[in-house]
């Protein structure tokens, strides 16, 4: 009798794989992703705009008037949520909540802009509302990002900037139009989620202008939708602007 009990003790001893994985119904958790916004680590909020705070990698002293962005499909294990509008200016957009996320590890990763898929005219009735369309004559769909503000130029004379960014379009034929998806995958890697949780994800904002295409605003200011080369640098350059922040749990 006793050889029958030690046997049923290492069958189940053994077939546990960690201290979570032994008998255990892990509840789910609730997890906060929190947008937060910096320049080269320097905070940054709406109470920062319209001032010549920042200075870019080729050097122009700029300030802020607008910023607003989408990413879509964003995703925490098995949970998601098809888009989000974030607009600093506002103060708007900054928390995504997920109330039904697996203990364990947890792959972060969200699309900024919209992949073609889902870069479909009108649909989204909030984006409509608020003025991110894209014209038809520029391709359709919806703006990834309208960063503006002014730049001193090349005579410390203030001038705008319009960093919009949208997907490509080669306008060059127009009875030939092609299309380049310039939306990016940002993948924030897995992380351990034991409990309710708040992640944060940060944007550096000025990486928009430094990697791996030091941006020179005296050249490249304004009229950037319809310019296809500017779109696939903005989108080269994104790649490097968000990262993964404090977790909080």
């Amino acid at each position: 009798m006793k050889k029958i009990i030690w046997f049923f003790v290492i069958i189940a001893f053994t077939s546990c794989k960690d201290d979570t994985d032994c008998c255990v119904n892990l509840e789910p958790v609730n997890v906060t992703l929190k947008f937060t916004h910096n320049w080269d680590g320097t905070p940054v909020t709406a109470s920062d705009f319209n001032s010549f705070n920042y200075v870019t990698e080729n050097g122009e002293s700029v300030s802020i008037e607008r910023l607003r962005y989408v990413v879509s499909n964003v995703n925490l294990g098995g949970e998601s949520k098809p888009y989000q509008l974030v607009d600093l200016g506002i103060n708007s957009g900054f928390e995504i909540i997920f109330n039904n996320v697996a203990q364990g590890v947890n792959n972060l990763n969200f699309t900024f802009g919209f992949s073609d898929a889902d870069n479909i005219d009108g649909v989204y009735q909030d984006l409509n509302t608020v003025s991110f369309n894209v014209p038809g004559m520029l391709g359709g769909g919806y703006h990834y990002m309208q960063f503006d503000g002014k730049y001193k130029d090349t005579n410390n004379l203030d001038a705008n900037f319009n960093y919009h960014a949208i997907r490509a379009v080669n306008r060059s034929d127009p009875n030939n139009l092609i299309f380049e998806d310039t939306s990016f995958l940002v993948d924030l890697g897995n992380i351990d989620i034991k409990n309710n949780a708040t992640i944060e994800i940060k944007m550096n904002i000025a990486e928009w202008f430094k990697n791996p295409n030091t941006w020179n605003l005296n050249q490249l200011n304004t009229v950037l939708m319809p310019n296809f080369e500017a779109q696939k640098l903005i989108s080269a350059n994104g790649k490097s602007v968000f990262s993964l922040g404090d977790i909080l749990q």
